[in-house]
């Protein structure tokens, strides 16, 4: 029996697609999987901006596992989210203004 079409085995450490497309990919684990908000804040604005925010929320399911960490813009302990002071929460850029003339 040949193997030859099947796809080399995935070293365990790579990261699955959407984990690499996720705008904390590079930030410390330590930061990613923190109950404290203050050492969790670099994620929660990574997750501001991130493109794979829903397919985080939606495959890690923390509240369905006791997860403790940041996942979709949400810091989580035990599964259960936290509630962070206001101004903590980072805040989205708005869009840039046109450029060249007036609306009107």
């Amino acid at each position: 029996m040949s193997t030859d079409s099947c796809p080399p085995p995935r070293p365990y450490d790579e990261p699955a697609g959407w984990q690499s497309a996720a705008a904390c990919s590079g930030l410390l684990p330590q930061a990613v999987f923190s109950k404290k908000i203050k050492e969790a804040a670099p994620v929660l604005r990574a997750c501001a901006r991130c493109p794979v925010r829903r397919n985080c929320e939606r495959i890690v399911a923390p509240a369905d596992n006791w997860f403790d960490g940041v996942c979709g813009g949400r810091l989580y302990r035990s599964g259960r989210p936290v509630d962070i002071p206001a101004h903590l929460i980072p805040v989205l850029s708005a869009a840039p203004a046109p450029r060249g003339g007036s609306l009107v």
